[in-house]
């Protein structure tokens, strides 16, 4: 089996690269044109931190919204730094500035994930600003080169962002490939018996929500810019429509039911059969990272692995297994093996169509429909900024209220030591920055960031160490400089302390260039971080508030998700078989007797019901990608903390089979003139059940057909009973938490 591609050449191609570069050369050219052509280096580099407070808020998304997000950072990080500025001559008043702006822009991340992006810009200017003293005069003259530095920023990305807006689209559309090839090699797993269920059922559940926040990320990229006419950059568009459709088209055949692999392992062991089913998988996983790579980089993917010889010895080993009388003895394992089969071909066409579309033909024809209108719409992502939000957090049993006290009091303990350690108190802004840095609304990722910040701190110090005994050159400093915050920036969401590595580098170098001191310098700021941290993780047991206490409302909400989707499904399923009934009468109808009204009214209603479907489909992904993260988040928590854990993994297990059914069960039943009468009885059972109108256990005893074609859909619908049985008794028996669920990712 081939390798995977390295993580250097993912990287080199990625967004996170290209945005870091973008991100640099527009947060270095203010110093680059003020400190080299108007010999104003202070000015330039004060300018420079008015640009990252942008730089920091410009992230992959679509570019109206990044464009408003980038002007009101840049608007609150000047007045942070004229607030801050004001202040700084005076001890009192720095300290209530600084305390009380830790906690105003800390509640910002009510907001959401741009919330705190905000929030930590302006932090983060606020604790660069406390270096030295202002003068009032000093003051002005800082706002104004930071509001031109964040202004200079806006402009320059939203001019980037139309020269290169298309290579944004194409970027983010390669990561969510990405992450679903990683999805697709996370169930293959699955088929090698060597590997636990449990630990695969924790790994494709990570993988899976991971998939979905970056399938959201393409989705509002891709849907917010589709073709408006013929020409070359459309004929792309194009191609990115055609790639994202049948990604998603992929993405639901993998789903579209949920294998019982412990059903599999014990009626077949290590049979030949799983894993030529496992080796299928993988190879598509490594076709699409190779599609991924191809369409990150722009060119037509060469590289193709074939799956024919593994389906081909699936089909073998069926046809054995039908010889010795498998499918009498074992009809449901059968069954399911032969689903199985048909996924991985379905699967293996939609792969082959990525790979043409990555040719990006002229005369390729667009899947489905390419005009934004009311129905695409509703699949965006909506950000919403509400004072409301604010106010309505102002309490003790919110979590972003305690996250901000939090935050407050360790900036306060920061300020009051700095002003009674005479060593610390000139480096009192590197403690307070280190703060905002590591502290985060959820405990386990203050904890996992301090030890990380303080690594990354430590080395960063002496590669600058070792950078001012090789150099005193200003140009190679400044080279040196621009590396480091090229690979700070592009490695923050990567690797957290190889970022926290570069951006002390780059930190380090900036402050050489404004006020040159001595070597001894560095070892302060190992010092200084190591206080900091030592703060911040003191005060994370201040008012913590644990992930288990999310559970109750997330799995609830996941359930909704599911009830939505089946409900939807059957809408679907009615409209489809209301059509059919209208062939069938239209066929033995006199042509007098079929008049049009109907026939043209019923289009509409369908592609309502199809949408619908599809939005709670989506839906269902964003809440089960919630409840895992949140999940995962208590995992690393302290074990005293993690509560119902066994619980809450067999919810979200049932979720998924749940889930998972449904978009297998719905299209069978559409393609039906009327649903048997048993099965109807079983799925308005099963709709009572996730209601809450009717206890678990009525779904005991309910015969459904199984004659001929309605044997494939039995087994589905048999698996959503007993998905909905333990999903409201798990959940009946969990424990109901107070509290306010976190503003993840939305629902539509």
């Amino acid at each position: 089996m081939e390798l995977r591609l390295s993580h250097l050449h993912r990287f080199v191609y990625s967004h996170f690269f290209f945005g870091g570069v973008r991100q640099a050369v527009g947060m270095l050219a203010p110093v680059m044109v003020l400190g080299g052509l108007f010999d104003q280096m202070a000015i330039g580099l004060i300018a420079t931190f008015g640009a990252l407070c942008v730089a920091i808020i410009d992230q992959p998304g679509p570019h109206w919204h990044r464009a408003n997000e980038m002007l009101g950072g840049s608007i609150l990080g000047t007045a942070t730094v004229a607030i801050t500025g004001l202040a700084s001559s005076h001890p009192v008043l720095i300290w209530a500035a600084v305390v009380a702006q830790c906690f105003a822009f800390s509640m910002l991340s009510v907001f959401g994930r741009k919330g705190g992006q905000i929030s930590f810009a302006c932090l983060l200017l606020m604790s660069l600003t406390m270096h030295s003293p202002l003068s009032p005069s000093q003051v002005l003259l800082h706002a104004t080169a930071t509001l031109g530095g964040g202004l200079f920023y806006l402009l320059f990305s939203t001019l980037a962002s139309r020269l290169f807006g298309l290579r944004e689209e194409q970027q983010a559309l390669s990561v969510a490939l990405f992450a679903t090839g990683e999805y697709m090699a996370a169930r293959s797993a699955f088929y090698d018996v060597n590997n636990d269920l449990d630990d695969c059922y924790r790994d494709m559940i990570l993988r899976q929500a991971t998939m979905t926040e970056q399938h959201q990320a393409a989705r509002d990229m891709v849907l917010r810019a589709l073709p408006r006419g013929g020409g070359a950059g459309d004929r792309r568009r194009v191609m990115l429509w055609n790639l994202f459709s049948d990604m998603i088209a992929l993405l639901d055949t993998m789903i579209a039911t949920h294998t019982d692999y412990a059903l599999l392992r014990r009626a077949l062991g290590d049979a030949d059969v799983l894993l030529f089913g496992r080796d299928a998988l993988r190879k598509m996983s490594l076709d699409l990272e190779h599609i991924a790579l191809a369409v990150s980089r722009n060119r037509p993917a060469v590289h193709r692995n074939s799956v024919k010889a593994e389906l081909r010895a699936i089909e073998y080993e069926l046809e054995q297994l039908r010889q010795q009388g498998f499918p009498a003895s074992n009809p449901e394992v059968y069954a399911v093996l032969v689903q199985v089969l048909r996924r991985l071909r379905n699967a293996a066409r939609v792969v082959d169509r990525l790979y043409e579309h990555t040719r990006g033909a002229a005369d390729a024809v667009p899947v489905g429909s390419l005009r934004v209108d009311k129905s695409l719409t509703r699949f965006l992502s909506r950000q919403q900024f509400r004072m409301g939000m604010l106010t309505s957090n102002l309490r003790l049993d919110s979590p972003h209220c305690r996250y901000a006290l939090r935050v407050t009091l360790a900036a306060a303990l920061a300020m009051t030591l700095t002003a009674f350690v005479p060593q610390l108190q000139p480096h009192g802004y590197w403690i307070v920055l280190t703060v905002v840095i590591i502290m985060k609304p959820g405990f386990a990722v203050t904890r996992q960031r301090n030890g990380w910040r303080l690594l990354g701190t430590l080395i960063g110090c002496g590669l600058a160490l070792a950078a001012f005994h090789a150099t005193d050159k200003p140009s190679m400093l400044f080279t040196i400089m621009l590396v480091a915050c090229v690979l700070g920036n592009s490695l923050v969401l990567v690797n957290y302390m190889a970022s926290g590595v570069f951006n002390t580098l780059f930190v380090l170098l900036a402050f050489h260039f404004i006020s040159p001191g001595t070597l001894a310098v560095v070892g302060e700021r190992a010092l200084d971080t190591a206080v900091g941290c030592a703060l911040a993780l003191a005060c994370s047991y201040f008012l913590p508030w644990w992930e288990h206490r999310y559970m109750g409302p997330l799995s609830r909400a996941a359930l909704s998700a599911n009830r939505e989707y089946l409900r939807s499904g059957l809408r679907y399923v009615g409209q489809m078989q209301a059509r059919h009934a209208r062939q069938d009468a239209s066929v033995t109808a006199a042509p007098a007797e079929s008049g049009p009204p109907e026939a043209a009214a019923t289009p509409s209603a369908l592609q309502e019901a199809n949408l619908s479907w599809q939005l709670s489909r989506k839906n269902v992904h964003v809440a089960f990608a919630n409840m895992a993260e949140a999940f995962y988040r208590m995992m690393n928590e302290p074990r005293s903390r993690q509560q119902n854990v066994p619980e809450v993994n067999n919810l979200m297990i049932q979720n998924h089979i749940l889930a998972s059914q449904i978009a297998a069960a719905m299209p069978m039943l559409a393609d039906l003139p009327a649903t048997p009468p048993g099965m109807a009885q079983m799925l308005a059972q099963i709709q009572a059940v996730l209601d809450g109108e009717q206890p678990a256990d009525s779904l005991a005893n309910i015969t459904i057909e199984t004659e001929g074609d309605l044997a494939a859909l039995a087994y589905p619908l048999r698996q959503m009973q007993k998905a909905a049985q333990m999903l409201v008794k798990e959940l009946g028996g969990l424990a109901d938490p107070a509290g306010p669920v976190l503003p993840a990712r939305q629902a539509a």
